[in-house]
This record gives C-alpha cells, sequence and structure tokens, in this order.
C-alpha cells in the first residue's frame, strides 16, 4: 500500500511539474506599460481577427493574421519578450500564441492575464485596425 502511494505521489507530481513547464509567467499593467513605452515587447493578440480590428492594445500583432509567418515578423533576438493576452483573466488563447512564439525559441515569453478587458478597463488606450 506504501508504494503504491508513493507511486501515485510521484506520478501526480511529474504531471505537476510538466504542466508548470508550459506556464507562462504573467505581467502587471504597469510593467506591460512600461515595455511598451520602451519599446520592448512584441505584442500578440490572440481574441481573432475581428477583435483585433475593434480594438487591441496599440502595436499588437492579430495572431490570426501573422501566425504562418510568425518568424518573419518576430525580432531575430530570442530574447526579445513576447506578451500574449486574449480576452480576459478567464481566456486561456493566449496559449497558442506563447506556445508558437517559445516553440520558435524565444525566450521571454509572458501572459498578459487581464487581457484587453482589463487593459481598458484600466483606462488605457487601445487602437483599432483594419
Amino acid at each position: 500500500m506504501k508504494r503504491t502511494i508513493t507511486t501515485l505521489f510521484a506520478v501526480v507530481a511529474s504531471a505537476f511539474l510538466a504542466l508548470a513547464d508550459d506556464a507562462f509567467p504573467s505581467i502587471s499593467t504597469e510593467d506591460l506599460k512600461q515595455a511598451i513605452a520602451a519599446k520592448k515587447v512584441v505584442l500578440l493578440d490572440v481574441n481573432g481577427t475581428e477583435s483585433w480590428q475593434e480594438g487591441h492594445i496599440p502595436g499588437a500583432l492579430d495572431f490570426d493574421k501573422v501566425e504562418g509567418k510568425l518568424a518573419k515578423v518576430l525580432p531575430a533576438e530570442k530574447g526579445t519578450l513576447v506578451v500574449a493576452y486574449c480576452g480576459n483573466e478567464r481566456c486561456s488563447a493566449y496559449k497558442a500564441g506563447a506556445a508558437a512564439a517559445k516553440k520558435l525559441g524565444y525566450t521571454n515569453v509572458k501572459h498578459y492575464s487581464k487581457g484587453i478587458a482589463g487593459w481598458k478597463k484600466s483606462g488605457e488606450k487601445t487602437e483599432s485596425g483594419s
């Protein structure tokens, strides 16, 4: 019985660590604003083209439009801060953009967990696209 519990614990711990390995750290609104002002971030809006056209964080790329050519539109420097975001704190669509950047070798990939809804709620401006 003790061996079964130990084995079960090891399996659960391994699964947890695997999930944690796929997690992307969150960035605060203040830190994101500073990175944008310093032009030290690439933003990936993963809300879909229609939402991106209606309003996105200034400078954000429409992930749906650039996904197939992401390697060409992201900077060559793999340490560049790449921030993916979606609708709000309950949305997990950002993972597609973050994972795509990570797969290309980017090492500083983060998640703006508040999403476009949180950005607007904090009083920040958005821009619309076409």
